[in-house]
């Protein structure tokens, strides 16, 4: 059984290219496989291995500038998640292309997942999902608010266009982890909204601490990953990804008449030129070859 530890922390990084190559060789060294992101403003990202070696990098981590306060969400896989290890430099490690915004400065109040049913039947709060359409569309609270956003960057201009329809109401916020929530509540605080809430630890802790009969969540969470998606206890839903366009595909979508494997889904088919498709249809070629010498080929990172 491989553990699975997402994580993530603001804090400042005066050379975050100093700490790259030494993560990444105590990653690697440990066998240790996922994706961090190291910026001026923090780490950010998802690792797999065994207990031992995710306890030795996550012990690495909270060594670095800031970091000995480092929380992290667990979960568990049976096979290998990812491919391989990367760690990138990023300008952000959650991109929203907003400068003056700093979640080390304020956010919203903390809400325990426990806490959260209470919180959102409230009469006077508005449920707002800051994920990507890609990630609403398998999964979301019951009534929740989708901005209909395609990447995290576009929240601030769909505020703008929208905070009218929020007038007089207090706000709470979720996302995956919490990361995008530390940016986004910071972003309301700041443009003079008073009462802002945000789900601690994302709807994976919900997940798992929720009873199912209980729960008010519906459908799957989408996490970067080869899972793709999971579900309460943070088992994997059965959703698959298009490795055309990345988006989640629930399993009857593989039987319309527009999916081919590695190539396109519905939601991708008029997307690609030809050309493209065609170094599709290649590359899932050699993942096919690849598998049936029993190994992973690496363009499904």
């Amino acid at each position: 059984m491989l553990t699975i530890a997402a994580l993530y922390h603001f804090t400042r990084f005066d050379d975050p290219a100093a700490l790259k190559g030494p993560l990444a060789r105590r990653a690697c060294a440990e066998g240790v496989k996922g994706s961090l992101l190291l910026a001026p403003e923090g780490i950010n990202g998802t690792i797999a291995g065994s207990r031992a070696g995710i306890d030795a990098v996550l012990a690495h981590i909270r060594a670095l500038p800031g970091c000995a306060d480092l929380e992290w969400k667990e979960s568990h896989a049976e096979a290998m998640p990812f491919g391989r290890m990367k760690v990138r430099l990023k300008r952000e490690i959650v991109t929203m292309g907003q400068p003056d915004v700093d979640p080390r400065a304020r956010v919203g109040h903390y809400v325990e997942a426990r806490d959260w049913n209470d919180l959102i039947a409230q009469p006077d709060v508005a449920v707002i999902d800051t994920r990507n359409d890609y990630e609403v569309a398998i999964g979301s609270f019951a009534g929740a608010v989708d901005p209909g956003t395609s990447s995290f960057g576009e929240f601030p201009a769909w505020w703008e266009a929208n905070k009218h329809r929020f007038h007089n109401k207090r706000i709470a916020m979720f996302c995956t982890g919490g990361i995008r929530c530390e940016k986004s509540t910071n972003y309301l605080l700041q443009q003079g909204v008073h009462e802002v809430f945000h789900l601690k630890g994302g709807i994976l802790k919900y997940l798992e601490e929720v009873p199912k009969d209980q729960s008010q969540w519906q459908g799957g969470c989408f996490v970067f990953d080869q899972r793709v998606a999971v579900g309460h206890g943070l088992a994997p839903t059965g959703h698959v990804m298009c490795h055309a366009c990345r988006r989640p595909l629930e399993p009857a979508d593989l039987a319309r008449p527009d999916y081919e494997e590695g190539v396109q889904c519905h939601h991708c088919v008029g997307e690609f030129t030809e050309e493209r498709r065609q170094r599709f249809r290649e590359r899932q070629k050699q993942v096919a070859l690849a598998e049936a010498r029993g190994e992973r080929h690496l363009g499904r990172d």
